[in-house]
């Protein structure tokens, strides 16, 4: 107890840390971001305070008609040009673009002539400065009252998407690490419950060579042998159940087996062990039907089928097999009358553990699954079911030819 409690809280805690690591990275990659896209605004402000004095200095060039004022300019001529990354686009105050540069779109820098005339362009442009209003303030440049409209650099861009690449990163590792310790976990009770079947068919095996000794003692002592033939069917029956315990946890043996006689005993064995008030009807051809089967656990996966359906119908009702057949494949099917399956759970009631019954492990279908899906490689599911009106299963194994 106090070793579960111990797991439970360590595994709290890489949870928690682990939660607390993540928020952390999120934390200072959105930091990183922001303090980025504040030197990106600075610069872009440092850019519109050169193309003002440029401005100014053509305003006073048109006024002096000398071209001495651009002298000083060099810096600011030098800081025009050294914008290589961001998108922006310049419009003045009647919302006509004076200039642009790094556009994604590619956009023709001649059309900027013809703007008016060339809708594409027009469009394109609109568009942009409308996505870069969004993406940050606009500058308000004074001279010429121009707006310079700017977009994220693509290192922004790219930077962006980083945390989602994190977050995915990190999802898929713990996804991975799940699956793991599942997995893991998985195969830890797969080996608890191989090795306490095979205990199991150990411990039936003692007393089970009594019995058939006092079998023998009872006919010497001249027993009805009627008496005796029932009682050698039960021996021969718990050696069946100890044979297929001892097979869990090991590749089975196939053979090629006719599948409707191995059907039909197994069929008519519960028949006579289970309540009068079942009405049992079988519907099988009359041709040999071969598969490849081993009879012990395939006469396991019959009688689990039959004894839910029993279970179901609460030990009264009708209960149908049948026996079909096509080209390629041979179809078992098992009918009840009881009280049927919901339809959300029709994969469910494959899996260990799950069960309606108020005793009941939930291993009889989950080992059936096993026995025809992975064993024989074949098909076993409920073919259809309804609430009140009872079920149908249904076992495929591939004909051998």
């Amino acid at each position: 107890m106090a070793l579960t409690i111990n797991r439970n809280m360590t595994r709290w805690i890489i949870i928690v840390t682990s939660f607390i690591i993540i928020s952390l990275i999120l934390w200072n990659t959105y930091v990183f971001f922001q303090n980025f896209k504040a030197e990106e605004r600075s610069k872009m402000e440092i850019w519109s305070s050169a193309q003002r004095d440029l401005l100014k200095a053509v305003e006073d060039a048109e006024l002096s008609n000398s071209d001495d004022v651009f002298a000083d300019l060099d810096l600011a001529f030098e800081i025009l040009d050294n914008n290589n990354t961001t998108p922006m686009i310049l419009i003045d105050a009647d919302s006509v673009v004076v200039n642009f540069r790094n556009i994604i779109n590619k956009i023709d820098v001649d059309s900027i002539h013809n703007i008016e005339e060339t809708k594409y362009v027009n469009e394109n442009l609109k568009m942009l400065i409308s996505k870069y209003g969004k993406e940050n303030t606009p500058i308000e440049i004074g001279t010429n009252n121009q707006t310079l409209y700017y977009g994220n650099s693509p290192l922004l861009n790219k930077l962006k998407f980083y945390p989602l690449a994190l977050l995915l990163i990190i999802f898929l590792f713990a996804a991975v690490a799940y699956f793991f310790y599942k997995s893991s976990k998985t195969a830890d009770q797969n080996k608890l419950w191989t090795g306490m079947a095979k205990e199991t068919a150990h411990q039936i095996g003692t007393p089970l060579s009594s019995l058939v000794g006092w079998t023998e003692i009872l006919r010497s002592e001249n027993v009805n042998p009627d008496y005796l033939s029932e009682i050698e069917k039960d021996i021969t029956r718990l050696q069946t159940i100890t044979d297929r315990f001892s097979k869990i946890g090991s590749v089975p043996t196939l053979e090629k087996t006719d599948v409707v006689k191995e059907t039909l005993d197994s069929y008519e064995y519960l028949k006579a062990r289970s309540s009068k008030l079942i009405d049992f009807e079988i519907t099988a051809p009359e041709q040999q039907l071969y598969v490849d089967l081993n009879k012990q656990l395939y006469s396991w996966t019959i009688e689990n089928l039959v004894k839910n359906a029993i279970d179901a119908m609460k030990g009264k009702g009708a209960l149908k097999l049948a026996i079909t057949n096509d080209d390629k494949y041979v179809k078992i099917t098992v009918q009840d009358t009881g009280k049927g399956i919901s339809k959300q759970n029709f994969n469910s009631v494959f899996q260990p553990g799950f069960t309606t019954k108020k005793r009941g492990w939930g291993l009889g279908l989950s080992l059936a699954k096993r026995i025809i899906d992975d064993y024989h490689n074949g098909k076993i599911k409920v073919l259809n079911s309804e609430i009140g009106k009872g079920t149908t299963m249904q076992i495929s194994l591939k004909l051998l030819s």
